[in-house]
């Protein structure tokens, strides 16, 4: 049973009809299963449920045997903390989230006739979601070798080749200065997806050289990005400490302009994900690191790039105004590396060559999202970044536009089908 099957008979409710108990025997209402979750957490968020006549909206975490918690490390990981319902095949084992608490197991019930699930995972509908074409799909699924690794490293050569020409584009921007390129690059991903628009429209209201004459100073720092942000009021002076005034002096020193703060998702969102908190940790980030790009270029391993971008808490002095800033998280540092480092390396350096950027990609960790699952579906074998990387482009850049032919795979499948006609 493959987990992502779970999530899909989750989903579509397919357990209509079959009476759902907690592993301890109360009954369990499922009035939403949630919105499915393609980033970092919970695999479902904001479901509403109705344990023994007690309603719970939060979190819901699937998995095939309940002990994959465990392996999965989420009694560690405060993001799960949410979790109303861990749904299971085998409830194998009880599970604990980071504050000792105990969360709530249904193994699901559902129709289990094995000829039933076999029809479900070879439908249209499942395979359309998965990679985009109903016949590439059920093709994988028999014979995987399909995707070749020759083909994957030619993805991975033109995704890297489309990020060096933004690259190329954004230095037009900036009259050819790769630190200020790289300053808008790094702000936009640290809006991971939900917030990385507004993180540009930041970056870009915010000239890099605003910060730099103030980077001794975490507090001046703060203020102007807050206040650049549209998030930063008056009326938050009494929690900030001063930042509003400062952020005064220094949009009249520098003649700034706020973008609006209404750009900002908010909604549905962890609190580490908040933007201010976002925020916060990209102010520290250039506070603490006077020549980051010519030290992330230089960089000799990926564990000294890690460093540079995790938050150092060396000077006490520096939270004398402003809070602590949360530190960023392991997996949010690999997205970083992924989509901003690499590529720029790559760009940058003459010397570096797509068997070096693969290099650095197979020291990251493979990513984590629907994308990357949907292929782990169809039997990829996806071992670090440079895989994620390649099948994203895949997806995004022939399979969803069903530029079939343009496809190694389809091209394939399309082959086979005419040589039956024949």
């Amino acid at each position: 049973m493959p987990e992502i099957l779970l999530h899909y008979i989750w989903q579509k409710r397919i357990w209509s009809g079959f009476p759902q108990l907690t592993t301890d025997g109360k009954p369990i209402e499922i009035i939403s299963v949630g919105q499915y979750n393609i980033h970092a957490g919970p695999d479902f968020s904001h479901a509403h449920i109705r344990i023994d006549g007690q309603d719970w909206v939060g979190n819901i975490e699937i998995h095939v045997h309940a002990s994959d918690w465990y392996k999965h490390r989420h009694h560690t990981d405060a993001a799960y903390n949410t979790t109303i319902l861990h749904v299971v095949a085998k409830a194998d084992k009880e599970v604990l989230n980071a504050c000792g608490q105990t969360i709530p197991q249904c193994e699901l019930r559902y129709p289990h006739d094995k000829d039933y699930l076999t029809q479900l995972l070879q439908s249209s509908e499942w395979h359309a979601s998965l990679a985009g074409m109903p016949d590439c799909g059920k093709q994988l699924l028999e014979d995987p070798t399909l995707l070749t690794q020759d083909w994957k490293n030619t993805l991975l050569a033109k995704r890297l080749a489309c990020k060096r020409q933004s690259i190329m584009q954004l230095l037009n921007i900036t009259q050819q200065s790769w630190v200020h390129a790289f300053y808008i690059t790094l702000a936009h991903n640290f809006g991971f997806h939900t917030n990385g628009l507004p993180f540009e429209e930041l970056a870009l209201a915010t000239p890099l050289s605003c910060l730099q004459k103030h980077r001794n100073s975490l507090f001046q720092i703060t203020a102007i990005l807050l206040g650049q942000s549209g998030l930063l009021t008056e009326g938050d002076n009494k929690h900030e400490d001063g930042l509003w005034e400062e952020y005064c002096f220094m949009q009249k020193k520098f003649s700034l302009k706020p973008i609006q703060g209404s750009l900002w998702k908010k909604a549905r969102m962890r609190p580490q994900s908040a933007p201010k908190v976002r925020i916060r940790q990209f102010a520290h980030l250039i506070y603490q690191s006077e020549f980051l790009f010519s030290q992330l270029m230089e960089a000799q391993t990926t564990e000294k790039m890690v460093e540079l971008l995790s938050i150092q808490y060396d000077d006490e002095s520096a939270y004398s105004r402003v809070q602590r800033p949360l530190p960023i998280g392991k997996r949010s540092i690999d997205i970083l590396l992924i989509n901003t480092v690499i590529p720029y390396r790559y760009a940058y350096a003459q010397s570096e060559s797509i068997k070096d950027a693969i290099h650095w990609l197979n020291n990251i960790p493979k990513e984590d999202n629907t994308i990357i699952r949907q292929w782990t579906m169809l039997g990829q074998e996806i071992r670090s970044a440079a895989d994620t990387q390649a099948l994203i482009h895949l997806y995004q850049n022939y399979c969803q536009p069903h530029l079939c032919f343009n496809c190694q795979v389809g091209y394939q499948v399309f082959r086979s089908k005419q040589l039956e006609l024949f």
